[in-house]
C-alpha cells in the first residue's frame, strides 16, 4: 500500500509551468533573431543605396572627363595649326635672308671689279651702300623675328607637352572609372543570380514531388497537359493550384530582392509541330502566346504584381526534342518560367 501511494504522488507532478517557461524562452529567442534579421536587412539596403549613389557620381565624373578630353583635343589641334603657320613663316624669312646675303656677296664682288672706275661708280657705290644698310637692317629685323618665332615654338611645345600629360591622366582616370563601373554592374548581376538561386530552390521544394515539371538550365518547364486541356487556353483546376503555390514563392522571394534590381518573371509558351488552324488561333503563335497570357493572369490573380510578369509566345520554333514522335511532341508542349532582369 505504501508503494502504491508513492506512485500516485509521482504521477500527479505538474510539468505544465516548466513547459510554459521553455516555450516563452523559445519565443524570446525567435523574436531576437527576427530583430537581428530586420536590422541586417536595413543596413544592407542602406549599403546598396550608397553604392548606387557612388555609381551615379562616377558616371557624372566620366561625362565631365570626356568633355575635358574633347576640349583638350580641340586646343591641341589649334596649337598644331599655329606651329605649322609659324614654321612656314620661318622658312620664308630664311629664304629672304639668303637672297639678301646673295646681294651683299654680289655687291662685294662688283666693288672689287670696279676698283679702276671709282669715279664713275661712286654714285652706284653710295646707292649700294644704302641698299646694304637697308639689307642689314632687314636681316637684323628678320633675325629678331626668327628668335621671336623660336620662342613662340618653345612655348607652344611646352603647352603641347602639358596638354599631352593632361590627356594621359584623363585617360587613366576614365579607365579606372570604367573598371569601377564594371565591378558595380558585376555586383548587380551577382545579386540577381543569388536571388534567382533562392527562387529556384523555393520552387524545387514546392514542385519536388511532380515528375511532369522539370528544370532546364535556368528555367522551370511545365508540360502543357499539367495546366491546359489539349488545344485550349483555359487553365484547369489542378494547374490553378500549382500556379498559386508558385505565386506564393514569388511573393516570398520578392520581399528579399532590393528595390533597385528591376527583375521580372518571364512566362514562355511553346507548342508542338502540329499545325494549329482555327478561327480563334490561326497558328501555333497565337496558341502559345494565349497560354502564356493565361498563366500570367492567374499569377496576377494570386497576388503577383503585373509589372513583375512578362508573357511571350514561341509557337513550335524552339523545341526541346527533335522529331515528330508522340513523345517529342509531348515534351515540346510546355510552359517555361524564367526569373530575369529587364
Amino acid at each position: 500500500m505504501a508503494f502504491s501511494r508513492r506512485n500516485v504522488k509521482r504521477e500527479s507532478v505538474n510539468y505544465w509551468p516548466g513547459f510554459i517557461d521553455a516555450l516563452s524562452t523559445l519565443l524570446l529567442v525567435f523574436i531576437f533573431l527576427l530583430t537581428v534579421f530586420m536590422f541586417a536587412q536595413f543596413f544592407l539596403s542602406q549599403e546598396i543605396s550608397g553604392k548606387d549613389t557612388v555609381l551615379d557620381r562616377l558616371k557624372g565624373q566620366i561625362s565631365e572627363l570626356n568633355q575635358m578630353l574633347a576640349l583638350e583635343k580641340g586646343n591641341s589641334a589649334s596649337l598644331n595649326d599655329t606651329i605649322a603657320s609659324l614654321s612656314q613663316s620661318l622658312i620664308s624669312a630664311e629664304t629672304e635672308k639668303s637672297k639678301l646675303e646673295g646681294l651683299l656677296t654680289a655687291f662685294d664682288a662688283e666693288k672689287n671689279k670696279s676698283g679702276s672706275a671709282i669715279g664713275i661708280l661712286s654714285d652706284k657705290l653710295a646707292q649700294q651702300t644704302r641698299i646694304k644698310s637697308e639689307a642689314l637692317a632687314q636681316v637684323e629685323l628678320l633675325n629678331l623675328q626668327i628668335a621671336s618665332l623660336r620662342r613662340q615654338m618653345d612655348t607652344i611645345s611646352t603647352v603641347l607637352e602639358a596638354s599631352e600629360q593632361r590627356d594621359k591622366k584623363s585617360q587613366v582616370k576614365i579607365a579606372n572609372l570604367g573598371k569601377r563601373l564594371n565591378v558595380a554592374l558585376a555586383q548587380k548581376v551577382q545579386q540577381l543570380s543569388k536571388y534567382r538561386s533562392n527562387f529556384f530552390g523555393r520552387l524545387r521544394e514546392i514542385l519536388s514531388k511532380r515528375s511532369d515539371v522539370k528544370v532546364v538550365g535556368d528555367r522551370f518547364v511545365f508540360q502543357s497537359e499539367v495546366l491546359f486541356p489539349k488545344g485550349k487556353v483555359e487553365i484547369n483546376q489542378q494547374g490553378v493550384v500549382e500556379l498559386q503555390k508558385i505565386a506564393e514563392a514569388i511573393l516570398e522571394i520578392s520581399t528579399e530582392i532590393p528595390s533597385d534590381i528591376n527583375w521580372v518573371l518571364r512566362v514562355d509558351g511553346h507548342t508542338d509541330s502540329t499545325p494549329m488552324k482555327s478561327a480563334i488561333f490561326p497558328s501555333n503563335w497565337e496558341l502559345s502566346a494565349a497560354r502564356a497570357i493565361s498563366v500570367v493572369r492567374t499569377l496576377i490573380d494570386a497576388g503577383v504584381p503585373a509589372k513583375r510578369l512578362m508573357a511571350a509566345g514561341f509557337g513550335e520554333h524552339h523545341p526541346l526534342a527533335e522529331g515528330d514522335s508522340a513523345e517529342a511532341k509531348e515534351i515540346n508542349r510546355r510552359i517555361e518560367l524564367k526569373l530575369t532582369e529587364k
